[in-house]
């Protein structure tokens, strides 16, 4: 199995480390840093902040996305899934959650709230040309290969 080294710095003492919940598991939890519960409306979206910062290797990214139980029981979602730590923040981890629900949500002290995927990173040169390769597709946008 492949790892890497992610450095984690405990900014607040209700953070939990983010952690695998199963041997072959993606994605580590994210869990809510709060000392008190944080209600969010139908269609608001709030900030819950982890309580710590970490350092992501160059060449690497961290993925934050939805907790599948989260998304599929409530409707809690992140309104910019995945959202993306660069290797240079360094700044505390948080998650913005948004309630696509039917009902007010909340989020409890210490609760997982989104997963925290290491993802490597290829970055692209980008060359100015006059034309490009023709395909079959061409400029076929939305829905244009079938449903």
């Amino acid at each position: 199995m492949n790892e890497i080294e992610v450095k984690f710095h405990r900014l607040s003492a209700l953070a939990t480390l983010p952690a695998y919940q199963s041997a072959l598991a993606a994605g580590m939890d994210l869990h809510a840093a709060i000392s008190d519960p944080v209600v969010i409306a139908v269609g608001a979206i709030a900030m819950i902040p982890c309580g710590f910062a970490l350092e992501i290797p160059a060449g690497f990214e961290g993925q934050v996305r939805p907790r599948s139980g989260l998304a599929s029981k409530f409707g809690v979602s992140i309104p910019n899934s995945p959202g993306t730590v660069d290797a240079d923040y360094r700044g505390e981890m948080k998650v913005a959650l948004i309630n696509h629900g039917l009902v007010a949500f909340a989020v409890e002290p210490s609760m997982r709230v989104a997963q925290l995927v290491i993802a490597p990173v290829i970055r692209a040169r980008i060359v100015e040309c006059a034309s490009l390769t023709e395909t079959a597709r061409g400029s076929g946008g939305f829905g244009s290969t079938g449903r």
